[in-house]
């Protein structure tokens, strides 16, 4: 930025103009001043620095040319203040030109001329980027903490320190007590007779006021009905929000104490427990494993005269064996431990399994030992990794889902003008060529966002049923033929059940996946691809959110490189690769993903490094019967009625109905459903079809057909949007919609699907 000419008079005479002009420039805050053509009069060095704005004058240059990315809907705000309007927007996403997001807080003030008009506006800026980051951090974490509370299986309560009424509990304490939530918040553990004997009550207290807390009170509590059992009681004073409270932890150990009864009785009686228990148990003392049940031997896959009296250490992973030893001798001194907590052991070299363990002191043959409990709970930490996994992805399948949808819709104004240019000029003008490239280029764009949409569980549009041998062996030729250095092992089970898929969006899938392979195989290698009837157990159903039942398995194994264990977890995240910048958009997988999911399957990869790698597909097995395709009319079809086409997108509308002209439609148009609406009202005898977008922010296009439906029943609609004919646009159609086309579709497209409509053809009603 030039340097400021500094002022020779006094400091009277300069001018107010150009002391507002330094005040703004030296401003600690983001600001900027533009006159009502948006051209800069005068802005602060915080402007420049917000923005990576480069250092040069900006005054006389105008914002728009600034901030070539400026958001559509700022541009109205920016209108509306030199109406007089004050905007203020708290937060709100900036995209900057280098494709990344920052949030900002912004103001806009007009400001008036001598003659009271508004003569530009004030613009004031904050980057909360990182603040946000860190708000949504602290509300990750409170849900966190919350879910930890209410999900935990021991009893905990939250109470005020002054007078003991309950603030929080959890739905484990209110099983352990037998009370309804209602009928314990704001009451006292007395007030619900919880105690057996009040003067545990007062030597816990007495403990609790002299050192802050309580660890492991074993005391007796009693249920709603008067029931009592044993509770292991922890307590800890601490605040909340500025308030002192009590956080206690209840743990019933009715079980535990006939565990050590048994013990005490006799030796006998304690094997004839543990031998018939489904969990792990035995007594470590001194070092060693002594007494363990057979769940024992089974766990570690050893007999159990190999394991009995060995050091138990020896069966802990490496990593937690410090951990596992330090626990253990807490508990022996008495100190605070952990009542349950996971660790890993090692069934062989190979396998590794986790574990969960709860140990309680006791005496063996007079000296001190613990009694262990431990569960086998592998196969659940897988099931609720993939649980976590699958919820995540669909968070950002969501959000992938919406930037398809206004990618598509951008890509719709594109494409329809080039339609119409295209039509406008003779074949020989030079700028066909041009065109041509332009509608190349949105057709590539468009492919990208139905990976986006694929990826959101979007892409499923013509659904029948499949052979699936037959689907994977055509693609696995057409891969052959353009990668002749892999070599592809094909096996295929006989009488495959068939599947109900999209064609055309499985062939992605398998493509995306040979590709992947083809990539990890530089120099050439093997593929191998097998397919197999199974039936899938309720509890492998579960891990990944499916029904039991028949699935066709569709595996794909490939002898590359490799993914090491850091990968794997990213796999399926949209816009993740290994292959560097300029090779792949990271979608194929990503897309892969929700798509078999969309089918109501899902996808698995095992893989390790040097070792290649290997994804199965589950697809559910279909009743119906395998079909062959219906044909495909080309060629643009004309027509001479009046159809009503229905979008709020300003640039969308336009070229719509500049592409029904073309076609030699009437056309009528209308920016918002409740506008449709009228004109249904008043030329419903004239439309002969409704063209009408599927999201709008007064009425959706559920709401606008649903009044058309009552308006005018035999009225035909042809719905439209962005998203693909999942979600919303499934059940409208199933409510009598007769037909769907998808964001962006050009003029030969346009006019195939207006004429299956309105001669009434029957063809399918998906999208062309």
């Amino acid at each position: 930025m030039p340097k400021e000419k500094k002022n020779q008079g006094p400091p009277g005479s300069m001018d107010s103009k150009e002391l507002l002009r330094l005040f703004i420039r030296y401003t600690p805050a983001a600001v900027a001043l533009c006159d009502t053509r948006m051209r800069y009069l005068a802005y602060s060095r915080r402007w420049i620095i917000d923005y990576n704005l480069p250092d040069e004058d900006l005054v006389g240059r105008c914002h728009y040319d600034v901030f070539p990315e400026t958001p559509a809907h700022w541009k109205e705000e920016h209108r509306r203040c030199f109406s007089g309007e004050v905007i203020r927007k708290e937060e709100e996403p900036f995209p900057r030109a280098d494709g990344s997001l920052d949030w900002v807080r912004r103001e806009l003030h007009p400001w008036h001329d001598a003659d009271g008009r508004v003569g530009g506006l004030v613009m004031f800026a904050e980057v909360i980027t990182e603040r946000k980051k860190a708000q949504d951090e602290v509300n990750r974490s409170r849900e966190r903490l919350h879910k930890l509370f209410h999900a935990n299986p021991h009893g905990i309560t939250l109470s005020t320190l002054k007078d003991g009424r309950y603030i929080e509990v959890n739905q484990a304490f209110l099983d352990q007590v037998g009370w309804p939530r209602e009928e314990v918040i704001g009451r006292t553990s007395m007030d619900i007779g919880l105690w057996a004997d009040p003067d545990d009550r007062e030597r816990a207290m007495k403990i609790t006021e002299r050192t802050g807390r309580l660890r492991n009170f074993e005391v007796m509590f009693c249920r709603k009905g008067g029931e009592r059992f044993p509770c292991e009681w922890t307590v800890e004073v601490t605040e909340v929000d500025g308030e002192p409270c009590i956080l206690s932890v209840l743990t019933d150990i009715s079980e535990r104490e006939k565990a050590e009864a048994a013990l005490r009785d006799s030796e006998e009686k304690y094997r004839i427990i543990v031998e018939n228990a489904n969990d792990v148990i035995f007594i470590a003392q001194d070092g060693l494993l002594k007494f363990p049940n057979p769940k024992t031997a089974e766990l570690l896959g050893l007999p159990l005269e190999d394991i009995e009296n060995t050091p138990f250490p020896r069966y802990i992973h490496p990593d937690d064996r410090d951990m596992v030893i330090e626990n253990h001798r807490k508990r022996l001194a008495g100190e605070p431990t952990p009542q349950n907590y996971a660790f890993r052991v090692l069934r062989s070299p190979d396998e590794v399994r986790t574990v969960q363990i709860s140990a309680v002191l006791t005496e063996w043959e007079g000296k001190p030992a613990t009694l262990n409990f431990i569960r086998d709970v592998t196969e659940q930490k897988k099931l609720e990794t993939q649980l976590q996994q699958a919820q995540r992805l669909e968070a950002i399948g969501t959000l992938a889902g919406g930037i398809a949808h206004d990618f598509n819709n951008l890509l719709m104004g594109i494409q329809g003008n080039t339609s119409l240019l295209m039509m406008e000029l003779d074949r020989e003008h030079p700028h066909q060529s041009r065109l041509r490239d332009i509608q190349a280029q949105v057709k590539r764009g468009a492919e990208l966002t139905q990976q986006l949409l694929g990826f959101a569980r979007g892409g499923k549009y013509e659904v029948r049923p499949t052979d699936p041998n037959r689907l994977v062996s055509e693609t696995c030729g057409l891969f052959a033929r353009t990668r002749k250095e892999i070599r592809i092992h094909e096996k295929y089970q006989e009488e495959i059940w068939p599947v109900a898929v999209d064609r055309t969006q499985m062939e992605q899938v398998l493509l995306n996946i040979f590709v992947n392979a083809w990539q990890a195989m530089p120099g050439g290698g093997d593929l191998y691809v097998q397919t197999e009837n199974v039936q899938l157990s309720a509890q492998l159903a579960l891990g990944h959110q499916v029904a039991p039942g028949r699935y066709v398995k569709i595996s794909i194994t490939d002898t590359g490189e490799g993914m090491d264990a850091a990968t794997l977890p990213r796999i399926f995240d949209p816009f993740f690769t290994t292959r560097g910048l300029g090779r792949g958009t990271g979608l194929g997988l990503a897309s892969a993903y929700g798509i078999v999911k969309n089918h109501g399957g899902f996808i698995n990869l095992y893989s390790e490094k040097g070792q290649g790698s290997t994804f199965t597909i589950h697809l559910s097995a279909a009743e119906a019967e395998v079909k062959d395709k219906f044909p495909f009319k080309e060629g643009i079809m004309r027509g001479e009625e009046t159809v009503l086409i229905v979008d709020d997108e300003e640039v969308v509308l336009e070229v719509g109905a500049g592409m029904l002209r073309t076609l030699g439609y009437r056309v009528l148009s209308a920016s918002s459903g409740k506008e449709a609406i009228r004109m249904v009202e008043t030329h419903g005898d004239e439309i002969d079809l409704v063209i009408l977008d599927l999201i709008m922010p007064d009425m959706n296009g559920g709401q606008v057909f649903d009044a058309i439906q009552s308006l005018a029943p035999e009225l035909k609609v042809l719905l439209s949007s962005g998203y693909s004919v999942n979600g919303e646009a499934q059940k409208i159609l199933a409510r009598g919609c007769n037909g769907f086309i998808q964001k962006p579709f050009d003029l030969a497209e346009l006019s195939r699907k207006l004429r299956e409509l309105l001669n009434g053809s029957g063809a399918p009603t998906g999208p062309s």
